[in-house]
């Protein structure tokens, strides 16, 4: 998180009023009061250091607005479990966080409006920004900032071995092979059997010019190959399908991994531990590809509560929530990308940890682009085809063939 200043930029958001600009600063806490105004609640799954400094500016662009504000902060796993209950009920709160993977699904419940109705659009943002808020042609949900994956490497193991961070798979294998050593492996990843697992896998099969339309494609089976292959060469450890990515950084950091696949989130880890490292993109399977990863991040929604004031309110709040100055203090305190492709410029002239992660974040895919609410199922498929095949249990071909069976 380095703390570099914020972004003067133009507002993310069209149609805001003038009364929204400026919505960063305001007292610490989880709520603020004001005389009058609409009592919001938001729901996240935000949780320590992260959730305080959402709870900062959760306060200060209610507190702008005359309204107040209370944070209910339900753990990660949980959140879509509480949602679907509360649709269920009737009980959403007035603003709600989603991960972006997760807005068709709640969208195709009915249970979300359309920001339009509250003059807010995606205007200025990339198209992967604009695809993972859309539901059937309508926008829901608005990401104050973005992140995504790329390859992290050791500076000085890579310089003592007289290797160039890799820009092709050939290219990654080899360095891979070349800095495994005793008490080390070349290169990490998280094959784990679930959504994160998924995460980790897209770039090699998009870059590789496969597609979550057809599973079993020969360009998918390539991928995975690849992958078994490194664990075949030694040069990646089996144990990769039981680690999440906070244990692939510990093995980076323990100087276990040369290399690794992560996102910038695991950025103030390395800095503490003092690690001189590096990232690039993820390598495409030749020259002439192109890269191309997963996009993540949080998206805020305004539910259908039936309270025409509360929605207009909570419109509001969204909107200050996609300022250009909150982006940037999003941005900042969570080592995330602004979503606006300026302020996102601006930011990483201004932020040398980030700035490699600008670019890739323009160029990262929505998850749900292209098969909306069946995303999860396909999600699914994926990570099961993956640990068949990492485990040695089935040929690529098979794998895939097993976990689409009856789909």
């Amino acid at each position: 998180m380095n703390k570099k200043g914020l972004v003067a930029a133009a507002v993310i958001v069209v149609g805001l009023s003038t009364a929204l600009a400026g919505c960063a600063g305001g007292s610490g806490g989880v709520s603020s009061t004001a005389a009058g105004g609409q009592k919001l609640l938001v729901e996240d799954y935000y949780a320590g250091p992260q959730a305080a400094n959402y709870d900062k500016i959760y306060q200060s662009c209610a507190a702008k607005a005359g309204n107040t504000v209370t944070a209910n902060h339900v753990p990660n796993g949980g959140l879509i479990p509480k949602v679907l209950q509360q649709i269920s009920s009737k009980t959403l709160p007035d603003v709600l966080m989603l991960d972006n993977p997760d807005v068709q699904q709640i969208a195709d419940s009915g249970a979300l409006t359309p920001l339009k109705d509250y003059g807010l659009s995606s205007d200025g943002m990339t198209q992967g920004v604009v695809d993972a808020g859309t539901y059937k042609g309508e926008l829901y949900g608005l990401a104050p900032g973005v992140n995504s994956l790329g390859l992290f490497y050791n500076k000085d193991m890579l310089t003592a071995a007289g290797i160039q961070p890799p820009t092709t798979w050939d290219e990654l294998r080899a360095a891979a092979k070349k800095l495994t050593a005793s008490g080390r492996y070349g290169f990490a990843f998280s094959g784990v059997n679930n959504y994160e697992g998924t995460w980790q896998f897209m770039p090699w099969m998009w870059s590789n010019g496969g597609d979550e339309k057809d599973l079993k494609s020969p360009e998918n089976a390539q991928a995975l190959q690849f992958l078994a292959d490194l664990i075949k060469d030694g040069s990646v450890s089996q144990s990769v399908v039981n680690w999440s990515q906070g244990d692939v950084n510990n093995q980076f950091i323990a100087g276990k991994a040369a290399m690794m696949e992560n996102g910038p989130w695991q950025i103030p880890a390395l800095k503490q531990a003092k690690i001189n490292f590096g990232y690039v993109p993820i390598p495409p399977q030749a020259e002439g590809k192109k890269s191309q990863t997963p996009l993540g991040g949080e998206t805020f929604t305004v539910p259908n509560t039936g309270d025409n004031a509360k929605m207009a309110a909570a419109g509001k709040f969204v909107g200050c929530l996609n300022t250009a100055e909150n982006e940037a203090l999003i941005a900042d305190q969570n080592n995330y990308v602004p979503s606006n492709v300026e302020a996102a410029k601006k930011f990483g002239e201004s932020n040398a940890d980030l700035s490699g992660f600008v670019q890739i974040v323009a160029d990262a895919r929505s998850r749900t682009a292209e098969l909306g609410v069946t995303w999860p199922d396909i999600a699914t498929q994926i990570y099961t085809a993956e640990q068949l095949v990492l485990t040695g249990k089935a040929t690529p071909q098979d794998a895939l063939a097993q976990a689409t069976a009856g789909k």
